[in-house]
């Protein structure tokens, strides 16, 4: 269940939309409730916290500007059958629920000439956003793991949670392609999954 739920969360890049989260601002009178209130109840570390964090993170690591979206791209079809339209409709309701990252080669290419580029910079920008990130406070859930595609490839997977929210963080290489994502998503509203909703992800 748990293999199936890990996979709906990556799986969920096809995310819908990026409706933003709202947020209770609040002023706090000087009275003995409302202190005794805000001392016992911490502000929620929200989408927009989760944006922030990322785009410092990847600022630091000198990865281009505009990376960083609220929900995922592309929107996903509603299709002609049945199953495509429940997975369009489950994706679009949890995009209040995901913050996505995206770093291709080709935008370090924009900013370089190919002679000066080199190749593996986006899988080192990858490391130091990562290295950034646990700087912040978001801890590794397991190990790291960089495994090899075929010849001339290779994927790297990291995972890092924080407060309530999972980051599942990934790097493929093949030949002078390269790509890095990184996919948050908030573990209350994955959790909540049912089996088929879970399932229609990982198909």
């Amino acid at each position: 269940m748990r293999t199936t739920r890990t996979r709906a969360r990556w799986l969920v890049t096809a995310v819908a939309g990026a409706a933003l989260s709202t947020g209770c601002g609040s002023t706090a009178p000087s009275t003995p409730t409302a202190v005794s209130s805000a001392t016992a109840s911490p502000a929620p570390f929200g989408r927009q916290d989760v944006q922030a964090d990322l785009e410092a993170a990847a600022a630091a690591a000198g990865a281009p500007e505009g990376l960083t979206e609220l929900g995922s791209d592309p929107a996903p079809e509603p299709g002609e059958t049945e199953k495509e339209r429940k997975l369009a409709a489950l994706v679009a309701r949890l995009s209040p629920c995901t913050v996505s990252w995206r770093h291709d080669g080709a935008d370090a290419a924009s900013s370089e000439s190919e002679s000066e580029l080199n190749p593996d910079q986006p899988r080192q920008q990858l490391d130091v956003l990562l290295s950034n990130l646990a700087a912040r406070g978001w801890k590794k859930s397991g190990a790291a793991k960089e495994v090899p595609v075929g010849d001339h490839g290779t994927y790297f997977m990291a995972t890092y949670k924080k407060q309530g929210w999972t980051l599942n963080a990934r790097h493929s290489t093949l030949s002078a392609w390269n790509q890095s994502t990184a996919m948050v998503t908030e573990d209350a509203c994955f959790d909540r999954l049912t089996d088929e909703e879970a399932a229609l992800l990982g198909d």
